[in-house]
């Protein structure tokens, strides 16, 4: 799984690069950079989990909380324990679409000097901007170092999960556990077999057979935001389409033009395609939308055709022993991986921080990442994985298909995941997106995108 040099600076974005760069693993003032809730922190304290006799309890917070990914999780979790007895590693998950539950409790935790041991945390400028940069994070050189990770992860992952000091020497400060794909359209086969329709390759593909499937009573398209992600990881996905993988990085650089025609058209687009989702959309999770592409019994016709969410989603079909499942790469980004990553760091404060290094090193090695990525959907950061044990759950077919888009494919990053920009500019996009699914109006939301990219210091 060794990348390209043509496309290593194109991993997950120059923007995530470029922070890599410009981070410092000096200490600044925590009010100086750290985004999120910052009252009232000692309400977001979780009492520590308890173990048995002679066990350390180490606590570990994630969001994974159903399906794929919270059985992989748990798989690994169970696997680290057995191996070692005397430590017992607790996962006080927090529900919450993409974390966004988890990623505020989790700053208060911090800000008030009691994180977890460990937490999941998106590589790039979630974890450099919110805990590295203000200092919140040990470092994990020796880990690197002992295991021979700086030439098992690819060199864009590196670059993302890494800070340099005032001396221009690299740090490391988390470990990668998967690589997901953000820009997958899934659709029910029988279907789109049924009614003599293609999975669609364009937006306007996908609006021809959206007017087919409305007419049979059937939801073109299932999306769950109760969270308001999803419909921002949609408006990601149609920025892709319209403007290719360099125009797309070119917005978190300012070198792509926020008012400019493509993104207008894209804008466009994304009322367009609202326009034949369910209409309980504000209601359901994203897992509750993925739901209605499954039958609710043998020989009936489901409540919705296809969903696009990322290839988490495969994990959660998994689970459920749907088997029935297509999956494309979104209408207009064949040939472009909306890449985004699950990584795990030290807190300067975590209380067990032997134990938790040894888990950590469970979590980088290729046996760990052949334990939990194929329940979760994700294929593995480590290059040398993809080898589960035998008798252990082996990758499915779209996890093996991903594992050579990801080779081939042109990559960027996800907005929506912590990739592409700074959680504020990210916020900012979010509170547009929300107004605009409420009341669709293009020029008010380009409007609105403009001053978030100024508002973040890119764009003039």
């Amino acid at each position: 799984m060794k990348l390209p040099s043509r496309r290593i600076l194109a991993v997950l974005s120059v923007t995530a690069l470029v922070a890599s760069a410009c981070s410092s693993s000096a200490t600044p003032s925590p009010a100086g950079n750290t985004p999120g809730p910052t009252a009232a922190v000692t309400a977001a304290v979780t009492p520590a989990p308890t173990a048995a006799a002679g066990q350390t309890p180490v606590e570990v917070v994630s969001w994974w909380t159903t399906g794929g990914e919270a059985s992989g999780f748990n798989a690994i979790i169970d696997a680290f324990n057995t191996a070692n007895p005397t430590i017992q590693v607790t996962n006080s998950a927090i529900a919450g679409g993409a974390g966004s539950n988890a990623q505020a409790a989790l700053q208060n935790r911090v800000l008030a000097g009691t994180p977890p041991d460990s937490f999941q945390v998106h590589m790039g400028h979630e974890l450099l901007d919110t805990y590295v940069t203000p200092g919140y994070m040990d470092n994990l050189d020796d880990l690197y170092a002992a295991n021979g990770w700086t030439t098992q992860f690819p060199k864009g992952v590196l670059d993302i999960v890494s800070a340099k000091d005032a001396s221009g020497a690299t740090h490391y400060y988390s470990v990668p556990l998967d690589i997901h794909r953000a820009n997958v359209l899934w659709y029910n086969k029988t279907v789109f077999t049924s009614n003599n329709l293609t999975p669609p390759a364009t937006w306007a593909d996908f609006v021809t057979d959206a007017k087919v499937l409305a007419a049979k009573g059937i939801t073109p398209l299932a999306v769950g935001d109760n969270g308001i992600w999803a419909s921002g990881m949609l408006l990601e996905v149609m920025l892709i389409a319209e403007l290719g993988s360099d125009g797309y990085n070119g917005l978190w650089t300012g070198v792509t033009d926020w008012s400019g025609a493509k993104v207008t058209a894209a804008l466009n687009d994304f009322k367009t395609v609202l326009g034949y989702v369910n209409s309980d959309h504000s209601s359901l999770t994203w897992d509750q939308a993925a739901d209605y592409l499954i039958p609710a019994s043998a020989g009936a016709q489901p409540k919705a055709a296809m969903t696009m969410m990322g290839d988490w989603a495969a994990g959660e079909f998994d689970n459920k022993k749907f088997t029935d499942y297509g999956w494309i790469a979104a209408p207009g980004t064949t040939g472009v991986y909306d890449a985004l990553a699950d990584s795990f760091g030290l807190p300067s404060k975590a209380q067990h921080k032997d134990q938790v290094k040894l888990f950590l090193t469970l979590l980088g090695s290729a046996a760990g990442q052949d334990i939990f990525n194929p329940y979760k959907g994700s294929i593995p950061a480590n290059s040398t994985a993809g080898h589960p044990a035998t008798g252990a759950k082996q990758y499915s077919a779209y996890q093996t298909w991903a594992m050579g888009e990801w080779k081939a494919d042109s990559i960027v990053p996800s907005l929506e995941h912590g990739a592409a920009a700074k959680p504020s500019w990210k916020g900012a996009v979010e509170a547009a997106v929300t107004v605009f699914v409420a009341n669709p109006d293009v020029p008010t939301l380009q409007a609105a995108l403009v001053q978030g990219c100024k508002d973040a210091g890119i764009c003039k």
